[in-house]
């Protein structure tokens, strides 16, 4: 399943044309709290990049709310006055005062919202799932809209918080899109492990390298999306921003091809 999987996505991640109303722009982006290569704090620098791909729905990770360091700012709903877009914030640890997670902002109301705990061991960073539920319109069905980040300095832990996205999630009756920061390249084995359930929007063999922001070497950051057969990748695209943060972003949109 994992091979199909793979092809299907490396095929179709050539840009073609597709019908208006039936694709889904999908971004996902690692903010570093909004600080830049600079040492900078610029929301509105962040929330540029994020309004000029006019995307559907974003996946952001390492986003603070009201600590000490980015000065008592909710990064989430100051994003989400900046875009104009709908926002949902999930909480992964408490941290100066305030708290540290990721959130999700979509152009329609995010409903269901709930964070799951991934596996993690003694001493390590909680890392979560943030589930969302979105209705975009237009030729698209409803769909589960899922933002993740994986361990950053453990293998292992990386492949039991693949396992369990899948577990979670993998059985899913309709379609469900999985954007984030893996902290893994497309063959590793957390990649390998989601190909069971998910197709991977940007595979091994083809270049869409992330990190470091100034002049990226290795992609960690995707987009993933299920039923295989139900999207078309019309295209994939790394945002050439090098300052705004330490990650570069990645804009995926998808045909919806399925029975709505």
């Amino acid at each position: 399943m994992f091979v199909t999987a793979l092809l299907f996505a490396n095929l179709a991640s050539t840009p073609t044309a597709a019908p208006e109303g039936k694709t889904v722009r999908v971004l996902t982006y690692n903010l570093h709290h909004c600080e830049g290569t600079d040492g900078k704090l610029d929301l509105e620098r962040i929330a540029k990049v994020i309004t000029d791909v006019k995307p559907d729905v974003v996946a952001l990770q390492e986003v603070d709310r009201n600590t000490t360091r980015t000065k008592k700012v909710d990064q989430a709903a100051e994003l989400g006055k900046l875009t104009k877009l709908k926002v949902a914030f999930g909480k992964a640890i408490d941290l100066q005062g305030g708290e540290y997670g990721q959130a999700i902002l979509s152009r329609s109301e995010l409903t269901g919202m709930k964070v799951h705990t991934l596996p993690a061991k003694k001493g390590q960073e909680t890392r979560i799932v943030l589930e969302t539920h979105v209705e975009l319109g237009g030729g698209l069905p409803p769909l589960t809209f899922l933002g993740t980040h994986f361990q950053h300095d453990n293998a292992a832990t990386r492949e039991e918080q693949a396992a369990k996205v899948n577990e979670l999630f993998g059985a899913l009756n309709g379609p469900a899109l999985l954007a984030g920061d893996l902290n893994a390249p497309p063959d590793s084995p957390p990649l390998q492990t989601l190909g069971q359930k998910w197709t991977v929007a940007t595979v091994a063999g083809q270049k869409f390298p992330t990190i470091p922001s100034d002049v990226p070497r290795q992609q960690i950051d995707f987009v993933l999306f299920r039923p295989a057969t139900q999207f078309k990748v019309v295209e994939v695209k790394v945002i050439e921003e090098k300052i705004a943060s330490d990650h570069r972003p990645v804009l995926v949109v998808l045909e919806w091809v399925g029975k709505k």
